[in-house]
């Protein structure tokens, strides 16, 4: 006689697996049921191996911010952490010449690289310095917008392709100094990466070290003014400071990052208000509720579900179980950002929500020293788009039944693969 299993339930050796097709179809419900089990979860990574999973707002919080977890597992005194990430690029096809560009930036580093890496960017992402970027982000949000008509079939245009990508990945491109005419390059090497296809993954990733290497030659003999050429001086000036690899890798990270979750928070957060038109509705009615509205949306469908695995530094308790040091753990941001703990009837989309306490609620751009560097930009991106994409198109909706949006099936990401709408 078969038997089914419960969507997030422990399977037969007692471990849920990151790769379950439920956790692809339906993360929100798959992830709740796996936090009620209990703060600390035994659990399968993409590979095979054991990791601890933590889920609720508490256990993430600490996993993010205690320095007795970690990123790099070279962190981990006396090299007891497995380097699971690199055994999954290997297990992909991953070559040992490329491994390097993909772990050695500043999202892989733990203090005191990382804060070297961030402190040479993190001027240009101040509070300050996104401000004034907001007039050109409005009129690359009005260019968008005039021009979506000519893109649409029927009264029906993908608002992922002409305006939820496009708005972010013109801004982080201006900022770091890629060319315009090379912007479509990038735009396809982001969408070959997230596609998670190994056999794209490699190549990928050479065209895009070669590519850099080609801009940082050119911008050598022909200096500009950002943050490409900024970097460009503090390498040739101290190569101890930032290394050729890691001046790659800074520009690799600052444009994907700069604009992958982005875009599908605008795209997931357009989303949640044409399928809650009583929020959309409030939103119309009051422009100035845009800033909180853009950090419920985040913390509703922001589109990042999980952090990059951490390992514990050294033997220690949390949520109730022990872990030795050496062991990888994984911080389920959608887990914590829906923990009936930390908000008032969580699953309820609500504009209104005024949290107590001060300071983002929500782990939506992360919590701790790797919190998103570039959150301000991002937050404004999205009440700029949120903001003129309602008022432009009164007459907003859905081109095809909530049931029909498309999902990408990437079990870290909650991307739509395009977001059909009528204007």
């Amino acid at each position: 006689m078969s038997t089914t299993t419960e969507p997030g339930a422990a399977r037969p050796g007692g471990e849920f697996s990151l790769t379950d097709p439920e956790l692809l179809t339906d993360p929100y419900g798959t992830v709740a049921r796996i936090r009620e089990r209990g703060a600390a979860v035994r659990a399968r990574f993409m590979d095979g191996s054991l990791i601890w999973l933590f889920t609720r707002d508490a256990e993430v919080r600490t996993v993010l911010n205690d320095p007795r977890f970690v990123v790099d597992p070279a962190s981990v005194p006396g090299h007891r952490a497995p380097n699971t990430r690199v055994d999954v690029m290997r297990a992909m096809g991953i070559t040992e010449d490329m491994i390097p560009y993909l772990t050695e930036g500043m999202l892989d580093r733990d203090a005191p690289d990382h804060t070297r890496l961030r402190k040479l960017v993190s001027r240009a992402f101040t509070v300050r310095r996104v401000s004034e970027l907001r007039p050109r982000v409005e009129e690359i949000t009005e260019g968008l917008l005039d021009a979506l008509p000519a893109h649409a079939e029927d009264g029906v245009v993908d608002l992922v392709e002409h305006f939820a990508y496009p708005l972010p990945i013109t801004v982080i491109c201006e900022m770091v100094g890629v060319p315009e005419e090379d912007r479509p390059l990038w735009l396809e090497w982001s969408h070959a990466l997230f596609s998670m296809r190994p056999e794209e993954i490699e190549p990928t990733m050479w065209a895009m070290v070669d590519h850099i290497r080609g801009m940082i030659e050119r911008r050598r003999a022909a200096p500009s003014d950002d943050l490409l050429d900024a970097l460009i001086r503090v390498q040739d000036d101290d190569g101890d400071r930032l290394s050729e690899t890691e001046l790659i890798t800074m520009v690799f990270t600052l444009v994907i990052a700069g604009h992958e979750t982005t875009a599908h928070l605008i795209g997931n957060g357009t989303a949640a208000l044409l399928t809650h038109p009583d929020q959309m509705a409030l939103l119309r009615g009051d422009p100035g509720l845009l800033p909180a509205a853009v950090h419920e949306l985040q913390r509703w469908c922001g589109p990042i579900l999980m952090t990059r695995l951490r390992y514990a530094a050294e033997d220690l308790e949390l949520g109730g179980v022990r872990l030795s040091a050496g062991e990888p753990v994984q911080a389920m941001l959608v887990g914590a950002n829906r923990d009936p703990r930390h908000f008032s009837d969580p699953e309820r989309l609500d504009l209104m929500r005024r949290p107590p306490g001060c300071g983002e609620q929500h782990v939506g751009f992360g919590h701790g020293a790797h919190y998103c560097l570039g959150a301000a930009l991002a937050r404004q991106e999205a009440e700029v788009a949120f903001g003129a994409l309602l008022r432009r198109h009164p007459d907003l909706e859905l081109g095809v039944a909530e049931q029909d949006l498309e999902w990408q099936p990437v079990p870290t990401m909650r991307r739509l693969v395009r977001l059909p709408v009528r204007i």
